[in-house]
């Protein structure tokens, strides 16, 4: 028997699963880290905690199989942070990551002064606050003596491959939301190196996702003949994880962030740049829409307004009567980016009235993120008819009622780790290995007729949050 390692480094922690061949789970051990988040827009984190995370995981994985019995690994990871090496491969500055928000300016002069239509015929996708482009610009700008050391530049979870294999690459899932890459040939863009005033030199060679990269260093503990693959970013492995590779299927996942993932067979330059169009980990494309706050509302609201950690201590009805409340939440806590692409908008709470209960509010941070999740999925070109739904969000059965009632539509709600699973199945394919990825539905959800009606009206309302808003 052989066993495969799926790696999710996430933003609050690293999950790592040790599957059979048959992607069958054995272990999933959870390492968290700290994350530097300051009211400015900072969010930065220590590769070096990263790294330990997934030397101590690795380690406690090995003691569970025979010696020599793991065949490969492959990581998933946040997309877009930027990790900046010196001459000596030393980390120059905590990375910045997906969620921070102080590239404002470096954002408008890639959209306006450069100018969207060009940004997305050179690399598919418009400039977001969150993409690696702008973070390069910033500290180019901010920190120009970091800039001037650095001779490598790359993805946390490339940093992470670099660090097991001493193989600089990267995939072409995570690379394209760099806002360098051309999603649609698959390749750096030249020209939008020498606008960042990067080289190519200074960026990992591109692989497929399944495409082994080198050996795992027997330093890990886990022999001399562990394969590791190229790896993809955490939405194109959660994709793979949770079977979302045929066209016309979609994932929902509610994590930190929220993401809306539709496969494409080919590349797809959407109507509303807002909706990214990135390459899968499956050879193949597919387009996403995703907000920047999710379960993290509902994280904020229990233990900084509530102040507890029991998720289950206040949960609210869903009915008509409690639907048709005029109360409404803008999940934007920390900026937002599909379909606004503002930085610098922030969430609010409207129609509070000395009635409003703890209950009340939770059902509208539901309702708010569901809302936001459906103009995500209103960009969408093609009409979307059910999707599975992944992530920490989907441990609330109430939530998962309101989001199917928001967007009209069924869901089928998953409890695999989706990024961990991917990465054990990319894992597989690099040893020649295909297995089909069967998933595990905890429930069917489906739409009622008047809830649905309730929150059609409800959302047009909401959608004029925003523009009232952002004028303050």
């Amino acid at each position: 028997m052989q066993y495969y390692i799926g790696i999710d480094l996430g933003t609050s922690g690293a999950k790592l699963m040790l599957t059979d061949e048959t992607l069958q789970s054995v272990r999933t051990i959870t390492k968290t880290y700290p994350l530097d988040f300051t009211a400015d827009g900072k969010s930065e984190q220590d590769p070096a905690d990263w790294l330990e995370a997934v030397k101590e995981g690795l380690q406690e994985l090995a003691a569970c199989v025979p010696a020599g019995a793991v065949a490969g690994v492959g990581v998933g990871g946040q997309m877009h942070g930027l990790v900046m090496l010196d001459e000596n491969d030393r980390v120059l500055r905590p990375a910045i990551l997906w969620n921070d928000t102080r590239t404002g300016e470096e954002t408008q002069f890639l959209n306006r002064e450069f100018g969207v239509e060009k940004l997305a015929r050179l690399t598919g996708n418009m400039a977001f606050a969150g993409f690696t482009a702008p973070k390069i610009l910033w500290v180019k700008a901010h920190e120009p003596e970091i800039f001037a050391r650095c001779k490598k530049i790359c993805l946390p979870k490339d940093y992470i491959n670099y660090m097991l294999t001493g193989v600089f690459a990267t995939d072409v899932s995570d690379a394209s939301g760099m806002l360098l890459f051309d999603v649609k040939n698959r390749t750096w863009s030249e020209e939008m190196l020498s606008v960042c005033g990067v080289t190519r030199g200074m960026l990992p060679q591109v692989f497929e996702s399944a495409a082994p990269i080198g050996k795992l260093k027997p330093s890990f503990g886990l022999g001399e003949n562990v394969t590791v693959c190229a790896g993809a970013g955490d939405n194109a492995a959660a994709a793979i994880g949770t079977g979302t590779v045929n066209a016309g299927t979609c994932n929902i996942s509610l994590g930190t962030s929220g993401t809306v993932f539709i496969p494409t067979d080919t590349f797809v330059q959407p109507e509303n740049p807002a909706l990214h169009s990135f390459c899968h980990a499956n050879g193949k494309y597919h387009l996403m829409g995703c907000i920047l706050s999710a379960a993290s509302c509902d994280k904020w609201l229990n233990e900084t307004l509530f102040d507890t950690a029991d998720y289950g201590a206040v949960i609210p009805c869903l009915n008509a009567d409690t639907a048709s409340k005029k109360l409404y939440f803008l999940p934007y806590l920390a900026g937002e980016r599909c379909p606004h692409n503002d930085e610098s908008i922030r969430g609010a709470f409207v129609g509070l009235s000395h009635d409003t209960s703890r209950a009340d509010l939770r059902l509208a941070v539901f309702e708010g993120v569901s809302f936001a999740i459906k103009d995500c999925l209103a960009l969408v070109p093609q009409q979307i008819g059910k999707a599975t739904v992944c992530g920490g969000g989907t441990k609330s059965r109430v939530w998962m009622d309101v989001l199917a009632n928001v967007l009209g539509i069924e869901l089928e709600i998953i409890r695999t780790e989706g990024p961990a699973l991917g990465g054990a199945a990319l894992a597989c394919a690099a040893n020649g290995l295909h297995v089909a990825i069967t998933n595990d539905v905890g429930a069917i959800v489906r739409p009622d007729d008047a809830l649905k009606k309730i929150y059609a009206q409800k959302y047009q309302v909401w959608k004029k949050l925003y523009p009232a808003l952002s004028a303050i």
